[in-house]
């Protein structure tokens, strides 16, 4: 029997450097983006069919996560200076530079629609800025997921077709889950719907993601990120089958709100430590690189 190839690098050093990111910061703070920019969203929809509650919740959830994912984005730079430095400049083929101007205006955008809100005053300044948050919603739920997969980290880049619509369900659940917890249950509808269907986006795509990946599903499932996955995906699963039962159970209803919530903080710890973990091992950078020449010679 041949033993399995140990794959290692000069002096044991691995071939790609490890991002630096701090943990849990950055995982924070990709949770944290994606429930503001899907609760964003939400509010401009509870604000056209005329639900109240449901707007509040989903204004002073944008603006919270907003502001506090941008305390976590600055503390893991170091310094303030360093985030405004980022806006210096507007390139558009850098998703760090495009992300530092979709975050800067949507914290400012949704702090003033939930002041505007929970104060009572300059409702047409209010309404404008919940719009303009709700546009940059979406962008800001899902520019995460382009950040970490234009990287040279193996897990991340080879799941850059799938990343996005991971990030865009669990963004999606999160808000959902958090409007099923905190708002009375005859309003909370499009919450329920939001959380239901970005559940199910969340699952669809993770699955469709670790089948395509080939060898870097490997680091999805093994290890702690396998761990933290499997729970998130559990905890979303539970959401779903759950949150047609909501409809007239509080318990229920923040019962599957809370799974979602967890899932998809789950998910963004999965998904980051999974990276690391392939950053790590030289396996993910050779292997990939053998079998791309190995076709290429034989197609030649």
């Amino acid at each position: 029997m041949v033993p399995e190839p140990e794959f290692t690098s000069y002096y044991g050093r691995p071939i790609l450097k490890e991002p630096t990111w701090k943990q849990p910061d950055v995982p924070l703070y990709l949770f944290l983006g994606g429930m503001a920019g899907a609760s964003a969203l939400l509010a401009e929809g509870a604000e056209l069919s005329g639900r109240p509650a449901l707007v509040r919740v989903a204004r002073v959830a944008a603006a919270a996560g907003s502001g506090a994912g941008s305390a976590l984005l600055v503390h893991d730079l170091g310094r303030p200076a360093r985030f405004l430095n980022m806006l210096r400049v507007f390139k558009v083929t850098s998703p760090l530079s495009v992300g530092s101007w979709i975050l800067a205006p949507f914290s400012g955008l949704a702090g003033a629609a939930a002041a505007s809100e929970v104060t009572g005053r300059l409702p047409i300044i209010g309404r404008l800025a919940g719009l303009g948050a709700g546009a940059l919603g979406p962008a800001l739920a899902t520019y995460t997921a382009v950040l970490l997969a234009d990287t040279s980290v193996p897990a991340w880049h080879e799941a850059h077709r799938e990343l996005p619509f991971v990030f865009a369900g669990s963004g999606a659940a999160a808000a959902g889950g958090l409007a099923m917890v905190a708002t009375p249950l005859d309003e909370a509808g499009p919450g329920r719907r939001m959380a239901m269907v970005g559940g199910v986006v969340e699952l669809a795509a993770t699955e469709a993601m670790l089948r395509r990946i080939g060898l870097h599903a490997e680091v999805y499932q093994k290890g702690r990120p396998g761990v933290l996955l499997k729970v998130a995906r559990a905890l979303t699963a539970v959401g779903v089958a759950l949150t047609p039962f909501g409809r007239r159970s509080r318990l229920i209803s923040t019962v599957a709100g809370a799974s979602y919530l967890g899932g998809s903080v789950l998910t963004r710890f999965g998904v980051f430590q999974a990276g690391l973990a392939s950053a790590r091992d030289p396996k993910y950078v050779v292997v990939p690189q053998k079998d791309r020449v190995s076709r290429k010679e034989s197609s030649s």
